[in-house]
């Protein structure tokens, strides 16, 4: 791997148990769509030891996952031993955000500044809970914290110089944020 931030893998689904005998799995999508997740092309490890083509995909009714048929994976012994792989694809599969969206991939690393230009800390993880998207920002000599990730406490990103604006919920009046995203969802990844 180069580098490239278009050669960085990102996290787009994870396989979860086996579904009937024929090698079919279930799949978690993280896409803004589940069922675009045979648009990016063949799927990898993280390690990209190992490659997956879908060959099918459906959507269970009501449940938020997918039912998928990888090539090559024809049984239910060889679907459970999928269980629990992470799924990834090269950031350049992806299409461009707008403007106020963004790929978790794309914050974590980030340095997080005060309005005033000090530094707090790097971004080491975007999480979804169900309330809303969390930052975890690691201060350099302090124990992690999560900030809510919304407009009010991260009011400017600048990607380009890998930077944040972080006003902390104590500053805010708002000791969780208002639990929102920031963008209006095409960043449903845990890059």
């Amino acid at each position: 791997m180069t580098g490239d931030a278009d050669d960085r893998l990102i996290f787009i689904a994870r396989i979860g148990a086996a579904h009937g005998v024929k090698g079919e799995v279930r799949v978690k999508s993280f896409t803004e769509d589940p069922l675009d997740l045979d648009a990016y092309g063949p799927l990898v490890t993280r390690d990209g030891a190992r490659r997956f083509t879908l060959r099918s995909l459906r959507a269970i009714k009501g449940d938020g996952m997918l039912v998928v048929a990888f090539d090559g994976v024809a049984d239910r012994t060889n679907a459970e031993k999928l269980n629990g792989t992470d799924l990834y694809v090269p950031r350049s599969a992806l299409p461009e955000t707008d403007e106020d969206d963004f790929y978790y991939e794309d914050l974590v690393g980030l340095q997080a500044l005060t309005p005033e230009g000090e530094a707090i800390g790097r971004v080491t993880g975007v999480f979804d809970f169900g309330a809303g998207d969390l930052l975890e920002i690691a201060p350099e000599n302090a124990k992690s914290f999560l900030v809510a990730f919304t407009r009010e406490t991260v009011p400017a990103i600048d990607l380009a110089s890998r930077r944040l604006t972080l006003i902390r919920p104590a500053e805010t009046g708002d000791d969780a944020g208002d639990g929102a995203g920031h963008g209006d969802g095409a960043d449903e990844d845990p890059a």
